[in-house]
């Protein structure tokens, strides 16, 4: 058809560019599990009726009328298709067309927050709703890596991850192959990097998220707009490098925007989507002799992508221009409807669900390791990802000993003599010591600990592991360098200012300096548990931080003055123990002397350190031990108050 699009010409040049173009699709590549494949039977996927609705407020919470009112929203409706293993289909569809919030449904991954009806089988099979993750692998469209790791090291602890009755040998192998199918072996052994520090190109960073599924041995593969961000080349070379995959008797279904037209065969079958609606749903050829029966044909030398998305997308710069658009995309999704190509499809999904003799559901690889197993894994990705970190290691490392600089600086030192305020300046180091510790170790979850969420969150809905398995790596991981910073802190401030000269004393002033530096960062993890922002956690614990001080320090008014509500809730805060700790720790046997040539009135009342844990703290020398005790049993609760903190998270992502 004149001034159309040809179908026979694109097929042409397709053929011969993608065999100039993609030449790293290699044949080894092709044969790697070749055998494999062919002992698996094939399977199919039928979606079926899916409908997504969500209650919204009509206004903003400032618009009280309005924000008591309520309308419902139509995100997908009644939508199905089918799918044969060996096949690639691509999903086309311009923002707000709901085709991520499809993939969304049919992995599992949508949550509860709206109403979701429909059906998904696969090889005729219904899928119970939870065993949607437990079938489908789904990359999203950022890639959540560890930075500074290696390609192999990426896959190879996630493999320890998905596999148990896998030998050390075995999992290598696997890697290798995955490695190989996916064009990564080139760069087995470079960093992933991230914005800091160069690594690998952004079209090997995404290889490398599907490679992450690979190791399942998924048969269906779910992508989110994997070309996001790749220059055009690198696009193309992925799509084909997931036809690739679907060769391999898989089934890939792929959100894609924008693609070129090259691609436009390289797709088995192809869905347009508007509004929440499945306009289109066939082949390449179908989906042109279609368009141009509707009335709707391509002009040479564009490209149909673009074209077929543009006269089904709804315009609404203006309420004429939407008005109009939404009824051509009405009656192109009517047409649709009352097609042979939709009544063909239907006719597939219902002869699979009729099929007397129906296989198996092909589950991925369910050989998950021990939970022990896994936060051993955890905990060793943990430290070789972050023990490469150069520059944040010596920051955690000096950060305490950086602030012990200025306090040291300020005190020079320690006098005896109480008119050259020997108990003042004690005092003030000691509140130093337990007020400004917490805050390092804040410092560092705030900086350290949201990308690790943001992987586990993705790898815990890949079924790896838990959310508190991570918290506890993390906790695990920081345990020795938090115990070298606040060592190199306290060796450096305690000598240097003159605090009391004993070895056991030193040692009992950094057992107790190193609770609220821990503690400090475990609370902040635990409340990175439940609240998204990392600054309005920062926000929390620094209050938290400083209401602990005035409550249970007693430095700003004596606990005994404070009134009874105060006085229990201060039992409740690190900062009671640790400051009486100190205070004996450093007052007691303590002799002090004061200026006698030029008396003060009252000034040589004290000549004793015990005077002042008697006045201020009455009882802590008896309570000593006691006081160490509740003072480490901050620990324990809040690594307990964490795994109810990631197992609310579980809940609160999955809703």
């Amino acid at each position: 058809m004149d001034g159309s699009y040809s179908m026979q010409t694109v097929e042409l040049d397709n053929t011969q560019k993608e065999k100039e173009s993609f030449k790293f699709l290699s044949e080894t590549k092709r044969n790697v599990w070749k055998g494999e494949d062919h002992r698996e039977p094939s399977c199919c996927l039928s979606v079926s009726g899916v409908s997504y609705t969500v209650s919204e407020r009509l206004g903003p919470w400032w618009d009280v009328p309005s924000y008591r009112k309520r309308w419902t929203r139509q995100i997908l409706n009644d939508v199905s298709f089918h799918v044969d293993s060996g096949q690639i289909m691509g999903i086309l569809g311009n923002s707000g067309s709901g085709k991520t919030t499809l993939l969304d449904a049919i992995s599992g991954r949508i949550g509860n927050s709206g109403t979701l009806l429909g059906e998904v089988f696969i090889n005729g099979r219904k899928l119970k709703r939870a065993e949607y993750q437990d079938c489908f692998s789904y990359v999203l469209q950022s890639d959540t890596l560890l930075s500074y790791l290696t390609v192999e090291e990426t896959l190879t602890y996630t493999a320890q991850l998905a596999l148990r009755q896998h030998s050390a040998e075995a999992i290598k192998k696997k890697v290798s192959a995955v490695m190989a199918e996916l064009s990564l072996t080139h760069v087995a052994h470079s960093v992933i990097g991230g914005r800091v520090f160069p690594g690998i190109s952004g079209g090997e960073r995404r290889r490398v998220s599907i490679a992450g599924q690979l190791l399942q041995n998924p048969r269906v593969i779910l992508l989110d707009e994997p070309t996001t961000g790749l220059d055009s080349m690198t696009a193309n070379q992925i799509v084909v490098l997931l036809a690739e995959l679907a060769m391999r008797n898989r089934i890939v279904i792929v959100t894609i925007h924008q693609p070129r037209s090259e691609l436009f065969n390289v797709f088995s079958r192809i869905a347009i989507m508007s509004r929440g609606e499945l306009v289109f749903c066939g082949q390449p050829g179908e989906m042109v002799d279609f368009f141009s029966q509707c009335g709707y044909e391509c002009p040479e030398y564009c490209n149909p992508f673009d074209i077929y998305v543009d006269f089904t997308s709804v315009d609404t710069r203006n309420s004429d221009r939407e008005a109009v658009t939404f009824n051509r995309m009405h009656e192109i999704t009517s047409s649709y409807q009352r097609s042979d190509i939709n009544q063909s499809m239907l006719g597939k999904i219902e002869q699979s669900l009729q099929q007397s003799d129906k296989p198996a559901i092909p589950f991925k690889s369910k050989e998950s390791p021990s939970g022990a197993a896994k936060l051993g894994v955890l905990i060793r990705r943990t430290v070789r990802n972050l023990s490469r970190d150069r520059m944040g290691v010596l920051m955690r490392l000096s950060q305490n000993l950086i602030y012990g600089l200025f306090v040291a600086f300020f005190v020079i030192h320690l006098d005896n003599n109480v008119n050259k305020g020997a108990v003042q300046d004690r005092i003030g180091i000691i509140y130093q010591s337990i007020g400004a510790s917490p805050y390092t170790g804040m410092l560092n979850a705030v900086a350290l600990f949201p990308a690790l969420r943001a992987i586990s969150d993705q790898e815990s809905q890949d079924g790896l592991y838990s959310k508190w398995q991570m918290f506890l790596a993390y906790i695990f991981h920081i345990l020795p360098f938090s115990i070298l910073s606040v060592f190199i802190f306290t060796s450096f401030l305690y000598w240097t200012v003159g605090m009391h000269p004993e070895t056991l004393r030193f040692l009992c002033y950094t057992a107790v300096v190193l609770v609220p530096h821990i503690i400090g960062e475990l609370l902040t993890v635990v409340l990175l548990g439940v609240v998204q922002d990392p600054n309005m956690v920062n926000t929390g614990v620094a209050l938290l931080n400083i209401a602990g001080i005035l409550v249970g320090s007693g430095f700003l008014r004596s606990t005994a003055q404070m009134p009874t509500i105060f006085q229990w809730l201060s039992y409740l805060t690190f900062q009671k123990y640790s400051c009486e700790l100190l205070i004996v720790t450093e007052f007691h046997g303590l002799e002090l002397t004061c200026n006698t040539s030029r008396p003060l009135p009252g000034a040589c009342l004290i000549t004793d350190g015990g005077e002042i844990i008697d006045a201020g703290y009455p009882g802590a020398l008896s309570r000593y031990t006691l006081d160490f005790v509740l003072l480490y049993s901050f620990l324990p609760a809040l690594l307990l108050l964490g795994i109810i903190s990631f197992k609310i998270r579980d809940r609160l992502v999955r809703h």
